[in-house]
């Protein structure tokens, strides 16, 4: 419950911002209110925004209450700059509007859109942005900003801060600023004038103080996210330049990043990459040293060198894609990641022959090569983005995973890396280990630890105080390069900077937040244990989810991403109740639960592709089948029982259901029916499922047609929606789905068999998906009995034609069953037979979620442009949201988890996906008529020889 000034704040801003977007209950402010950190504060407050207009009205309204606010994208943060005690403030994923400038030299982003959005707009034109953190997929483009976020290759001179253009700007008073625009500049000198001088006076005693003014060019010339950026106060001479070079780096401390206008940099498609073993970390880093040296005099070209020492080689020996040879090593083996990039293939192969010949010297435990493969070469770059939260899945649970973010002067790499190896040894981290940004320094060190007893804690404090000391002091290095002060280091600022330069960050704070209202606590703390406060506990929940380190690499895959929960978040909920319940606080815990239910498990897709952008392949919808499994009642036990052993009865039901509805539809008119079924849905407080235009006619099949008797022989297993569900009202196509397989596979010359029993038989999952455990079992395997009978025990490929019941089918069965679903088995077995002709008209197609976790979603695009000229890809649309029968009875998920796909798909003609249940959603947001890829296939196609 709301108290005091809060309460009177949220009376006020409910009159501003709808109130669906404004949360203070127990739930979503946890859940919104944790980041990828090791701290743990509860706003009381979380409003998600959609435009500058909203959070100008929040600052206008905390500013004058004196209420502190915090801003939160995506949460990626490591070093708890991201969470707030008081009002909370999250840039919604639909703050998202972007232009790129006509000669494609700039990009202007809001701050919801994430990197690799960013990236996505700007291939075409072979530009990217310089930032390049491994959290790229899920990061936003305000935190890298805010941030100062680098990465992999981008250094310091591609960095936020370098390639920075201008910014629209939201200040704690609510005040907005343009630095691109000459009157919002003007206007602003006229409102601000104080402000713009005290500025300006800051930045003069800065430059004329020689010895501050060296200090900050030392520190600048390698990684450093230490602090404000003060070599903005050397750097520039306008007062506006000075102000928004400030902001980068400032992590919502100072301003609202509402727009940022990024110099783009060429995204050269030539390039090479090589993991090389060498003996030991001193050797690496010596080559590491020799590579930068070569660099900077322009002797080579290489753009970046990623250092993995033994432990954290050891922590992803297990992953399929690595080499066996890796578990033979010794341990001090010490591998670089090394990528060289070039304009083009025979500038590359100069490179890489420059590069061979500089590290001749250097003793490698094996050969090594530069490989141009894109697979090879994206795969090792997986594993390194991979390798943070691949460390905290082998963590003891119950423990932390931390990581910590530094960066010493390259001519002392390989020495300063050796001491803080002994660091780690004098303090008991035995499992720790280091990697990172080699080639400008800058290394990451994670380890686990145990915050819940005061001897922890402590063991903890001492070792920080050493790495301070060694970092910041001895080697005069970076205490952090990328990540950001936080509340993780703020302490220790000061040490680092020195008096002077610490005295210029807190007038700076000052000036641009004289209430100290943007996110206090973060960089500028004088409260010298803040590093040990305020931590979060990590306690067991799943073992299905129990690794999970809270990174949010999940989120931007997830459908109900901006309606309800995210991957994250529900584990985060989950381990809360569960911390609750061993505390023996069951009631809270319950509170929990029950609002629980709706946020968590029905508007969960459980389409399990957050486990695809997980590094660790956490599976949250499995987590969600689980809980499901867990509210079963006997009663729905039985009846599912009952539906299971009496399938074809059900489809017979089914089938009148569908033909009542749309006779009624025809009867009545779309219009007309839209308006009753809409009425009757509210009357019944949503228990009544959607109807939709789309929704399919019923059907009956026929399998009992004449057939040549061929060699070749294909198993056709038409699914049980597609045994059911026919063509909608609205469709542009002629034919059943069913007659359309048909049709393909006579053309391709197949023989086609179908397995006995066919109306009773299904993949179980309508039963799986609702936590139906046994029910699923039991048909599963009656299906793969008539399967392998028909198949002749595997000689004969199976087709499925819908993708997510072929992939249930994968998971299920034990016997060797060649399954396929539609994608695949036309690559596979029908364009060998057929000869293609592509048609010009643009065409657009969706990869299920099922397909993309099967591997298929590249191969779903070489296909279409088999068949078309112009093929377009939503980048926008992972998971369509539908969900089986979720579509019907959460339709706010699929209109949440499509919400862009009228605009990405605004320049197609027609449609193509391979599940029933996703074109309904699909069309209906769209206005488009999707439909099965085979009808495509077969509308191109003609049988070879012919």
């Amino acid at each position: 419950m709301l108290e005091g000034k809060y309460q009177d704040f949220y009376k006020q801003i409910s009159k501003q911002i709808d109130t669906k977007k404004i949360f203070t209950d127990k739930l979503h402010t946890l859940a919104y209110g944790t980041d990828a950190s090791f701290y743990r504060l509860i706003p009381k407050i979380v409003i998600k925004t959609d435009t500058s207009k909203e959070v100008e009205d929040i600052l206008k309204l905390s500013n004058e209450m004196e209420l502190s606010v915090t801003f939160r994208a995506a949460g990626t943060s490591l070093s708890g700059q991201a969470i707030s005690d008081s009002i909370l403030i999250v840039t919604s994923r639909n703050f998202r509007d972007f232009r790129v400038s006509e000669d494609k030299s700039l990009i202007s982003l809001q701050p919801a859109l994430t990197g690799q959005e960013a990236n996505n707009i700007l291939a075409p034109f072979s530009k990217k942005i310089g930032p390049d953190p491994a959290s790229i997929n899920a990061a936003m483009i305000g935190g890298i900003a805010a941030n100062n976020a680098s990465g992999m290759c981008c250094g310091i001179s591609q960095n936020s801060y370098k390639t920075l253009d201008s910014m629209k700007l939201i200040f704690a008073d609510g005040t907005k600023l343009d630095t691109s625009d000459e009157k919002s500049k003007e206007s602003f000198r006229q409102t601000h004038k104080e402000f713009l001088s005290a500025l300006k006076e800051i930045a003069t005693e800065t430059k004329n103080d020689k010895e501050l003014k060296e200090k900050i060019e030392k520190k600048f010339k390698i990684k450093n996210t230490c602090g404000y950026s003060l070599n903005a106060l050397t750097d520039f001479d306008d007062e506006f330049e000075i102000l928004q070079h400030l902001i980068i780096g400032s992590e919502g401390t100072l301003a609202f990043i509402e727009e940022i206008t990024y110099k783009t940099v060429e995204d050269l498609k030539d390039k090479a990459s090589a993991l090389i073993y060498f003996k030991d970390v001193k050797e690496a880093c010596s080559a590491v040293t020799k590579l930068k040296l070569a660099r900077d005099s322009k002797t080579i070209v290489v753009d970046a060198v990623e250092l993995m020492d033994r432990a954290g080689l050891r922590s992803i020996e297990e992953d399929p894609s690595m080499p066996d040879f890796i578990k033979d090593f010794d341990e001090e083996v010490t591998a670089l990641l090394i990528e060289t990039r070039a304009v083009s293939n025979e500038a590359l192969k100069i490179q890489i022959k420059e590069i061979e010949e500089l590290l001749e010297e250097f003793k490698v435990v094996r050969d090594f090569y530069f490989t141009t493969d894109v697979k090879e070469y994206t795969m090792y770059w997986k594993i390194r983005k991979g390798l943070f939260p691949a460390v905290g899945a082998v963590r003891d649970i119950g423990t932390t995973v931390i990581i910590e973010d530094v960066a010493y002067p390259i001519e002392s790499l390989a020495q300063a890396t050796l001491e803080l190896q002994e660091l780690f040894k004098k303090h008991n981290y035995n499992e720790a280990l280091i990697f990172g940004h080699a080639l400008e320094g800058n290394f990451h060190f994670v380890f686990t630890q145990d915050f819940s007893t005061e001897e922890e804690v402590k063991r903890y404090d001492a070792f920080m105080n050493d790495v301070v000391n060694q970092v910041a002091v001895k080697y005069e290095g970076s205490l952090k390069a990328e990540h950001g002060t936080g509340r993780n280091m703020a302490a220790f600022i000061e040490v680092e900077w020195g008096k002077t330069a610490y005295s210029m960050m807190k007038r700076i704070k000052e000036l641009f937040d004289p209430k100290n209202l943007l996110n206090p606590g973060v960089i500028i703390n004088d409260d010298a244990e803040a590093h040990i406060k305020n931590l979060k506990a990590m306690p067991a929940t799943n073992n299905l989810v129990d690794t999970c380190i809270e990174c949010g690499f999940c989120e931007p895959t997830c459908p109900s991403n901006d309606i309800t929960l995210t991957p994250r978040q529900r584990i985060v909920v989950n381990r809360e109740i569960s911390r609750l319940e061993s505390i023996g606080e069951n009631e809270e815990a319950k509170e929990y639960m029950d609002a629980y239910q709706y946020d968590g498990l029905e508007t969960c897709a459980a389409c399990s592709l957050c486990s695809t952008a997980c590094p660790v392949k956490i599976d949250t919808g499995s987590l969600t089948k689980y809980l499901r499994a867990e509210q079963i009642s006997d009663t729905a036990n039985n009846i599912a029982s009952k539906i299971a052993n009496n399938y074809s009865t059900t489809l017979k039901g089914m089938r009148v259901g569908l033909g009542g509805a749309n006779l009624v539809h025809k009867i009545l008119g779309t219009s007309s029916m839209e308006s009753i079924t809409s009425t009757f849905r509210d009357w019944s407080n949503g228990k009544i499922p959607k109807w939709s235009p789309y929704l399919p006619k019923s059907i009956n099949i026929n399998t009992n047609f004449e057939q040549q008797q061929l060699d070749k022989k294909v198993v056709y297993f038409p699914s049980c929606i597609n045994r059911s569900m026919g063509r909608n009202a609205k469709t542009t196509v002629d034919e059943e789905l069913f007659d359309i397989t048909i049709k393909l596979l006579k053309k391709a010359g197949f023989q086609i068999l179908f397995p006995n029993n066919l109306e009773n038989l299904c993949c179980g999952m309508p039963f799986s998906s609702k936590g139906f455990k046994e029910q699923a079992q039991i048909k599963s395997d009656e299906l793969e009995k008539e399967l392998n009978e028909i198949s002749n025990f595997g000689q004969y490929p199976v087709l499925c034609d819908t993708s997510p019941c072929t992939k249930k089918m994968i998971e299920s069965f034990k016997s060797d069953i060649k399954l396929y679903e539609p994608i695949e088995f036309a690559l596979d077995y029908l364009s060998p037979q057929l000869d293609f002709e592509k048609i010009d008209e643009a065409i657009t197609i969706h990869t299920t979620c099922s397909s993309r976790k099967m591997g298929l979603h590249e191969k779903f695009i070489e296909l279409a442009n088999m068949c078309s000229t112009n093929v377009i890809v939503p980048d926008n649309v992972k998971c369509c949201g539908f969900a089986g029968d979720r579509g019907f009875n959460f339709p706010e998920l699929n209109d949440s988890a499509l919400r862009f796909l009228k605009d990405d798909t605004k320049n197609a003609k027609y449609a193509f996906s391979t599940s029933k249940t996703c074109e309904i959603g699909l069309s209906e947001h769209s206005n488009l008529d999707y439909n099965s890829i085979f009808y495509l296939i077969d509308k191109v196609t003609k049988a070879k020889n012919c």
